[in-house]
């Protein structure tokens, strides 16, 4: 009988519910949770793709030191011995852990007590110090706590939401689509949209403002001095409730209307309608992600935009607040475990004694870490210097994700000892690791993991971990044993762990800590296998409720007050002579960080298939560029990265944005993050990847290739190369130099052709163009395209013809690169959900079906996950110009 299980989205902070169904042949699909409060039934293009994504090509089935299989126990018994080592020679400080918002608050929470109460060390950070640091010490500076006030609910119930640096419909789409649903069914909702770029998710905004890079604090700065000018400060809530408050207004009254306009690149007219709207509603929900987190001046962007809330007494209330949109998964559950480097569990501070003392006497543990220890950058800053000796990473690629990137692989490489734990062998750093454990992934695993509106949910397995691949808090609880620590880590199952994480959220908790779910410390197995997704805090003896913070003025500063905090309105003018443009790495609609997982669905990679820059008009003329050119881009770290051009009005001038994912496995040289510098918040110790220098010039090959195949290549001996998955096999962007022998003789060998494969095509010395095709009968085995410019092929059609049987007749339709006239071309792919092309939706459009709806009825294009909606709209727009034209 087939088996369905609920459980949660691996991907954004958003959380949905995704039900899992296995059939009886082992095949497995997934839905959205009609009764999950966060998605209540939808899945985005990437949640939709989950069950793509579950091959096992690839995996780590064994552990492996120095690349040959051992047993668990030789393995686990030299990380033990090393580690051990390394603090009995060098001190515990000698030693580092480095962790992800991928894995569950399970491992995270063994992770931190392992490191900071029984190593005695607090270098222990994770990649969430990427995404999320500057909104954590915002909110301590801002509420005493780690708080996140609000609900999802509570972008439905307002009447103006505010989105900063959030491209929500492509990086919170489910967010997204309750967000786009609310404002239809109440036309009044505004929505403003605060980002450099002219993403998708303007599709919804009533007024977006294009604001410089990094220029949020004096934006929102404005909105202060303008709240308190025109008389909309809330002077008794200010008065009960916080402090600080002359101190912030001082801080942002020196600059005018037009002062502030030239500053942030807003017009006069366009600041005085928001600033006009915000003070003039009542319920406002400000929302803000990476484009404010991602800064040198991050933390103080959170403490701008809280001030206004704070100073209108907007916060904490239904319809009202300001929302950080978490970036992973389980960002939010790695806080609560004190996953970040100067952080204690259940929401303690590593600075404080007395939470010290507590979380020491709580876990009964032979010493305690006793300060902040080493943030991210500053981590791989002391492994390059020597003074790390046993680095452990876990369910994570830094070697493509962190800043200086390079600096980072150098780094790694160059540490005596390095574990990794993970699902996959061929990451960038699993490539590096002494000794690599198998982890199980999403499916496998059991725990638990908490949304931006601090809602946790479980994750439950529905397929057994293959081989030898185990749980991360499995792999850390037996090396903390092997290590002496047995009795803190004798954990038979992961409720045992959460049932210790909730006890500890109570531990002589009277209120005065915002983290609570004592509710759970007594939690039996059974029970939390059915455990339905709750908000926190629910302390003991409480039932789950929907919960917000501060609605009754308190806070948790010790006075009870919030404070505002006076942010200084400081523009870095990082553009110079040699490095005259900003770069602004981030995600895109269906790729996940580093794709190791989303990179291998066919249907995900459709949409964008090769690493590219979005650069503005005036940029493209400026440096000789056109569409489809390829670009070489060179940050001041010395790194240089080549891509694809993708010339587009959405990007402002001056400006260049490269998503963050490609790497070493899937291109080149298009890790972008190579390119940005170790410059960091000071609070916080984010860094500034929204915000880099950048010097670009147009890359010269001397031939260009489009490759469709059914293996994947040997060998890719070219200065750039791109390669994602298709249905059937592969499909390749290459240019550079020809291959010496011959594109034939290459194509033969690279591909491993068989002997009695049949090749036709057709070559032009003079132009350099070439093409072929391979054919065992009548299957296409691979076709080749070769022109001296980028290929000029329709290439979601090209692609297609790997799962065709192909005649005569079609063999020639093939090497002409263009489909016969009775067979359509779809073109790029616009819908994943439904594999829904441009050419598709502009045919409907010209037909009159003129809004996204009637496409949708047609088509059914945007009709699941909605994050192609934006794009349905401008194909129709563009049709309808050219149509009164």
């Amino acid at each position: 009988m087939p088996t369905e299980t609920r459980t949660t989205c691996p991907y954004c902070g958003v959380g949905c519910g995704v039900i899992a169904k296995v059939e009886d042949d082992g095949r497995v699909s997934v839905k959205g949770d009609p009764d999950h409060p966060a998605n209540f039934g939808r899945l985005c293009s990437k949640g939709s793709a989950l069950a793509e994504t579950l091959d096992m090509e690839g995996r780590v089935l064994a552990p492996m030191v120095h690349g040959k299989p051992v047993s668990w126990n030789n393995a686990l018994d030299l990380v033990a011995e090393r580690f051990s080592s390394a603090i009995r020679d060098h001190g515990p400080d000698s030693v580092a852990f480095y962790l992800s918002g991928q894995l569950l608050t399970e491992d995270y929470y063994v992770a931190n007590k392992l490191m900071k109460g029984f190593i005695g060390s607090a270098n222990i950070d994770t990649n969430s110090r990427l995404c999320m640091a500057s909104s954590v010490a915002g909110h301590k500076r801002a509420f005493g706590s780690d708080t996140v006030p609000g609900t999802y609910e509570d972008l439905e119930l307002a009447d103006l939401v505010v989105l900063v640096g959030s491209n929500m419909a492509w990086c919170h789409p489910v967010l997204y689509q309750r967000l786009a649903a609310a404002k239809a069914n109440r036309p009044h909702m505004k929505v403003v949209v605060i980002d450099p770029r002219r993403t998708a998710t303007c599709d919804i905004a009533d007024l977006h403002l294009a604001v410089r890079g990094n220029a949020d604090v004096a934006l929102f700065n404005g909105l202060l001095h303008h709240l308190a000018q025109e008389g909309h400060v809330d002077e008794a809530y200010v008065a009960q409730h916080t402090t600080g408050f002359t101190e912030a207004l001082m801080a942002c009254q020196h600059t005018s209307l037009s002062e502030l306009a030239e500053v942030t690149g807003v017009s006069t007219l366009q600041l005085r309608l928001f600033f006009q709207w915000f003070a003039n509603t009542r319920k406002v929900v400000t929302c803000y992600s990476q484009g404010v987190n991602q800064s040198s001046v991050g933390t103080n962007k959170v403490n701008a935009i809280i001030n206004c809330h704070l100073a209108t007494g907007r916060i904490g209330k239904p319809g009202s607040g300001p929302f950080s949109l978490t970036g992973q998964p389980n960002a939010m559950g790695g806080r609560e475990v004190g996953g970040l480097s100067n952080m204690l569990a259940a929401h303690m501070d590593i600075a404080n004694d007395a939470d010290r003392d507590r979380v020491q006497r709580f876990w009964q543990s032979p010493i305690m870490a006793q300060k902040p220890g080493l943030k991210a950058v500053e981590l791989f800053e002391a492994v390059a210097a020597g003074k790390i000796k046993a680095l452990w990473i876990m369910s994570t690629n830094p070697v493509v994700s962190m800043p200086n990137a390079d600096f980072v692989k150098a780094a790694i490489e160059a540490c005596p000892f390095v574990v990794v734990s993970d699902m996959y062998g061929s990451t960038d750093t699993a490539r590096l690791a002494h000794v690599l454990l198998p982890s199980a992934g999403w499916g496998e695993k059991s725990g638990t993991v908490t949304n931006s509106e601090r809602r946790i949910s479980r994750q439950r397995p529905f397929l057994a971990a293959p081989a030898e691949a185990r749980a991360d808090w499995w792999q850390m609880a037996q090396v903390g044993c092997r290590m002496g620590f047995g009795a803190g880590f004798a954990y038979q199952n992961a409720s045992e762990i959460f049932q210790e994480h909730a006890a500890l959220s109570a531990f002589e908790n009277d209120g005065s800590r915002d983290f609570d779910i004592g509710a759970h410390a007594a939690l039996e197995r059974q029970k939390y296998d059915a455990l339905e997704p709750f908000q926190w805090p629910q302390p003991a003896g409480s039932k789950p409720d929907e919960t917000r913070f501060f609605a009754n003025g308190r806070f948790y500063h010790p006075d009870g007050r919030a404070r505002f905090v006076a942010v200084p309105a400081n523009l870095d003018h990082r553009p110079s002579a040699e490095f005259p443009l900003i770069l602004n790495t981030g995600r895109i609609r269906d790729q996940w960080h580093t794709m190791t997982r989303t990179g291998r669905s066919a249907r995900l990679s459709s949409h964008m298939a090769e690493p590219f820059a979005e650069i503005s008009p005036s940029d493209a003329r400026q440096f000789d560029l056109e569409d489809a050119d390829l670009v070489e881009l060179t940050g001041t770290t010395g790194a240089r990265c080549v891509v694809r051009a993708l010339i587009t009005d959405r990007q402002a001038p001056g400006s260049v944005f490269v998503p963050m994912h490609w790497n070493d496995s899937n291109s080149a040289r298009a890790r972008v993050d190579s390119l940005v510098s170790n410059e960091r918040d000071p609070i916080s110790g984010q860094p500034a990847l929204k915000n880099a220098a950048l010097k670009m010039q147009k890359f010269e090959a001397s031939c260009h290739a489009f490759l469709i195949c059914r293996e994947k290549p040997l060998e890719l001996d070219f200065d750039y190369w791109a390669i994602a998955p298709c249905d059937g096999g592969y499909r390749l962007e290459l240019a550079g130099h020809p291959p010496t022998d011959g594109w034939q003789s290459w194509l033969v060998r690279t591909l491993r052709l068989p002997e009695n494969m049949d090749i036709v095509g057709l070559s032009d010395e003079p132009t350099g163009a070439v093409r072929m095709a391979a054919f065992a009968a009548q299957q296409l085995l691979a076709a080749l395209f070769v022109a001296s410019r980028p290929v000029a092929v329709s290439r979601q059609w090209a692609v297609g013809q790997l799962m065709e049987t192909h005649d005569r007749r079609s063999r020639i339709a093939l090497i002409a690169g263009r489909p016969p006239a009775d067979q359509p071309d779809k073109g790029a792919i616009i819908c994943s959900c439904f594999n829904v092309g441009l050419n598709e939706i502009a045919a409907v459009a010209q037909t009159g079906c003129n809004t996204v709806d009637a496409i949708g009825e047609m088509l059914k294009a945007g009709t699941n996950c909605g994050s192609c909606r934006p794009d349905i709209r401008r194909i129709i727009a563009e049709r309808q110009v050219i149509a009164a034209e």
